[in-house]
């Protein structure tokens, strides 16, 4: 038996978890990608609850750094970066129910070498940028291209990488705002999350009416922090499964894969983003799992584990978890 069937998708959403309609989101279907996240686009896909999408995304960079010789700088038409597929409507979708996304696949689509990564004038965790305004000359650019195949991430002739894919940029449209494609919030985004990989369930708080799933910005693999600011940018097929959960009011994101719940949180500074994440976390276990509300602080002083997502991004991303079986005894 799956633990899907018993995750939060499985007991509690409309399908149960069970498997709809699959819908081909190709880039023919597509059309122009967006790169903002916001209800004011025209829903490229209608679905109900359970259907299946298979979606083709383009890298961070929309496909335009083909070499090691086209220097973002040149390349880039910022800030149209980071493509994202949709927004896919999704039928009965209201605001206070929470939008379910069970990943089934990642991989990687066109001509090797399909992995892009660069480092990029005043971008990244270690170099000055439009928050952190120093005099510093800005690094060098450099762009790298890998290799990326199920089997594995060629990052040289001496280093292997295991493929260990997930979906950068995921979320649904905020209420009435229209941002960028670049930030990460309470409607997910640009949360570069490594455990938002396939087999996990991500769950989203429903803002606008039929929700409006956006979906882009796939990694081959990526380090804790995506230091220099771009990890192994790859185009994809990426499959989901979405469903809905009425009426389960949420306020951040939210993760379960087999082993563990997550919660999300976004902010700057980082330690805020810590702070989001474990309070999320705290009344998650207040509200399901029978602690009360300062027996779970307890708990999760003592077990708690948290996962560095993005600290190059207009806002940076915090996971905070714990095991399911320290929790389901």
């Amino acid at each position: 038996m799956s633990w899907i069937t018993q995750s939060y998708m499985g007991k509690k959403a409309v399908a149960r978890g069970k498997a709809g309609k699959s819908h081909n989101l190709n880039k023919a279907v597509q059309g122009d990608y967006h790169y903002v996240y916001g209800p004011y686009a025209k829903p490229v896909l209608t679905i109900d609850p359970g259907d299946i999408i298979v979606a083709e995304t383009e890298d961070a960079f929309g496909g335009v750094i083909k070499t090691v010789d086209d220097l973002p700088s040149q390349k880039l038409n910022m800030p149209f970066v980071n493509p994202q597929c949709g927004p896919v409507a999704v039928t009965g979708a209201e605001k206070g129910d929470v939008l379910c996304v069970h990943i089934h696949s990642i991989k990687p689509r066109g001509p090797q070498p399909v992995g892009t990564s660069a480092l990029i004038p005043e971008f990244g965790g270690l170099v000055s940028n439009s928050s952190t305004a120093l005099l510093n000359p800005p690094l060098p650019e450099r762009v790298m291209k890998y290799e990326v195949t199920e089997d594995g991430v060629k990052f040289s002739d001496r280093v292997m990488l295991p493929y260990e894919p997930f979906i950068g940029t995921l979320g649904v449209s905020p209420e009435i705002e229209a941002v960028s494609s670049l930030q990460p919030d309470y409607w997910g985004g640009n949360m570069d999350l490594p455990d938002v990989a396939p087999g996990a369930v991500i769950y989203f708080p429903v803002l606008h009416k039929d929700a409006y799933l956006y979906l882009g910005d796939c990694h081959g693999r990526q380090g804790d922090g995506e230091l220099c600011g771009v990890a192994v940018e790859i185009p994809s097929t990426t499959t989901v499964q979405v469903d809905l959960i009425k009426n389960w009011q949420i306020a951040w994101p939210r993760l379960e894969n087999e082993d563990f719940i997550m919660t999300i949180g976004s902010a700057r500074p980082l330690e805020d983003a810590a702070r989001i994440a474990y309070r999320e976390l705290t009344r998650w276990l207040a509200s399901d799992y029978g602690f009360d509300e300062l027996e779970a602080y307890f708990l999760l002083t003592q077990a708690g584990k948290v996962r560095l997502g993005n600290m190059v991004d207009p806002k940076y991303t915090i996971g905070a978890s714990i095991k399911k079986s320290y929790i389901n005894q």
